[in-house]
């Protein structure tokens, strides 16, 4: 929200030797309140909450474009983390335009002026930017710009393997770029560091925040994994969503994805001889570790994948899990005694194992026990509970048949699940409960299995995949085919913070602009919000508003507003603002650019605006989605490689021609 303030008020500013090291605590920083005697996150715009910021920073080396905080994340052990602040002046970048903006859907965004890079350096690249790069000479590449080395703002920008790199456009809206946490060797853990760039992404009030979420873990697609398990990608947790899909992949067709994935029946695993190209019992085997361990009937793959997550983060690398199974438990309010229910179970497995492994169903079941047992109440109690229970080195299975919808059961021996421990029991001697340990290793080598066996789409084995499962490696493929995600941070819209004496009106421009269809007016940027006096007038509003989104916006530094567009009846410009719109009112000013003095190739927006590129796609993109493409050597229209049968480990050919120009060709009349 920006000030307008017209009394001749002035701000408390703090004061501090530039030489001062502050120590702020990491657990907190940026909430608000945080900063106290100062306007931080309090009726202001994205780009003068980091100006408020950066009054407490210290700058690097003298410099006027980098700033840094040293951060206490705990005292007993010591321990400090670096938080860098770069500013990027986008008219001197090598790199103008963004990408990120590009590939999120953002790339008719108007560019702004600056850029500010939020780095938190790990240990193998804190050296680099303490030194900040040359000091006392000036290398081949170095450039000086007003009296400063822009290598040292490179080299802070382009080091890879920071803990975090964020960077926001003067605007408010902002990409995540990395996140790298324990697992790549550094100081904090990843869900520390979100916490971390969610508060300083609310506390800056920052727009939308884009991600690519593209990270691995010992060969496994995280954003699958945690997909099929929590219903969401790990960046999730903290509120980031859909924002855009490759290859053409919709929102809808991303959450039909999710939903019939996370909702297969494991007992449809049971009905199939092999599973991509491994043989049935294998993954049974696996999953009968963990349907002992959890304690309760695992349902479907969400549920079992879920279970070994949350499994992996309670066991220790360097120890054991032990669990203890004491076979059916009885409810004390059951009417019959644990001594007869335990009879009645073994009569029921002792008919399983004359099945020899098939399944059979209920009334099959029933009717063999009922030899021995003569009470039908009690043995329809204990089909009922022995449903996916241990009894022994049994598991007694019980599922739905999905062909006759008749309730069926099988006994599985899983003595053979656990190899290394005399069939993976230990007997207690207090209690006698049958007991169990596994281990860290084993449990991620069980995951990966799974991972690989279940989730994987395997190329060219789409046959092996029958019946309901045919679904999965469709499903795995469309939610690997999502990376961009996105949160919405609100910005000015989410402060309520407003004077008592003061009122806002939000404002937004409207320009001109030309495509193929011709000439269209659109508002081009999002609404900023100024705090007004009672007596302010439109005159002096147009002003501000000028000289606002001049200096947020490259493009519309000579700016000049024309006319109010959305208000019911002409006005003059010597009219007071509340006398014609209400606080909290939206006012569209239309108007033109005088001069366009800007030296960018390719336009004045985020993305490059080049109307000789055409992208239209197999898939249905249109336009470019961070993916491999080719481009027809006749038609010039772009394709993802993959879309027309080119694996990613192949080289383009130098010659490409697609399949429409192809098919044209092969219809051309033979030559005499």
């Amino acid at each position: 929200m920006l000030n307008l303030d017209l009394s001749g008020g002035s701000a408390k500013k703090r004061k501090r030797n530039v030489n001062e090291r502050v120590l702020f605590k990491f657990k907190n920083f940026g909430e608000q309140g945080y900063f106290p005697n100062t306007e931080f996150n309090i009726g202001c715009n994205f780009e003068q909450n980091v100006k408020f910021l950066l009054e407490f920073a210290q700058p690097e080396n003298g410099s006027r474009s980098i700033w840094s905080f040293q951060l206490e994340v705990h005292r007993h052990p010591p321990m400090h983390v670096f938080l860098f602040v770069v500013e990027e002046q986008v008219e001197l970048s090598l790199n103008p335009h963004c990408k990120h903006c590009q590939y999120i859907g953002w790339g008719n965004h108007l560019m702004c002026n600056k850029k500010y890079h939020f780095l938190l350096p790990s240990k193998e690249t804190i050296a680099a930017c303490l030194e900040g790069g040359p000091k006392n000479k000036t290398d081949s590449n170095s450039v000086i710009i007003g009296g400063e080395n822009r290598s040292s703002k490179l080299n802070l920008i382009e080091i890879e393997g920071h803990m975090m790199h964020g960077v926001f456009h003067s605007n408010g809206f902002g990409h995540l770029l990395c996140v790298n946490g324990l697992e790549s060797n550094s100081d904090l853990p990843g869900r520390s560091i979100m916490d971390f760039w969610d508060r300083l992404c609310i506390g800056l009030r920052a727009r939308k925040v884009s991600l690519r979420d593209i990270s691995q873990k010992k060969g496994m697609d995280l954003r699958l994994l945690n997909t099929v398990a929590y219903g969401e990608p790990w960046f999730g947790r903290w509120g980031y969503k859909f924002g855009r899909g490759c290859f053409g992949v919709a929102q809808e067709t991303y959450q039909s994805a999710i939903n019939a994935i996370q909702n297969m029946p494991l007992a449809l695993l049971a009905h199939h001889g092999h599973v991509g190209t491994i043989n049935i019992n294998e993954i049974l085997t696996v999953l009968s570790r963990y349907q002992m361990l959890s304690g309760h009937s695992l349902v479907t793959l969400s549920d079992a994948i879920h279970f070994m997550l949350e499994l992996k983060s309670r066991i220790p690398k360097d120890s054991n899990l032990s669990s203890c199974y004491p076979g059916l438990l009885v409810d004390t309010t059951c009417r019959w005694s644990p001594k007869r229910v335990e009879m009645a179970i073994r009569v029921v497995v002792e008919a399983l194992k004359r099945a020899e492994s098939r399944w059979v169903s209920r009334q099959e079941v029933r009717d063999a026990a009922r030899a021995y047992i003569g009470d039908t109440g009690l043995l329809d109690f204990v089909l009922k509970s022995l449903g996916n229970h241990i009894v022994g080195k049994y598991l007694v299975r019980r599922c739905l048949n999905p062909v006759t919808k008749v309730l069926e059961y099988c006994l599985e021996d899983i003595s053979k699940a656990f190899p290394k421990q005399d069939q993976g029991f230990r007997v207690n001697d207090s209690k006698g409960k049958q007991q169990y340990k596994i281990t860290w290793v084993q449990l991620m080598k069980d995951i990966y299995f799974l991972y690989k066996n279940i989730l994987k789409e395997h190329k060219g084995l789409m046959s092996n995949y029958t019946g309901a499962f045919a679904i999965i490696p469709a499903a795995s493929r469309i939610i690997l085919d999502t990376k961009y995600f996105l949160k919405d941070y609100k910005g000015s819209e989410a402060d309520s913070k407003i004077e008592a004496d003061k009122s806002k009106i939000c404002c937004a421009i409207m320009l001109a602009t030309k495509d193929g269809f011709g000439v269209e007016e659109r508002i081009m940027t999002p609404f900023e919000c100024f705090l007004l006096r009672k007596d302010v007038t439109f005159d002096e509003l147009k002003i501000e508003v000028e000289k606002t989104f001049g200096d947020i916006y490259l493009g519309l530094r000579n700016f000049a507003t024309r006319s109010i567009n959305n208000l019911m009846s002409p006005i003059t410009g010597s009219e007071l603002v509340f006398n014609v719109m209400k606080p909290g009112s939206k006012i569209v000013l239309g108007g033109v650019i005088m001069s366009n003095n800007i030296n960018i190739n390719g336009g004045i927006f985020e993305g490059i605006k080049n109307n000789n590129i055409v992208v239209d796609c197999l898939c249905g993109t249109k336009d470019e989605d961070g993916e491999r493409m080719v481009s027809c050597d006749i038609c010039e229209v772009w394709q993802h490689t993959r879309c027309v049968n080119i694996p990613n480990h192949e080289a383009i050919p130098d010659i490409f021609l697609c399949n429409k120009c192809e098919q044209d060709i092969l219809q051309f009349p033979s030559l005499p």
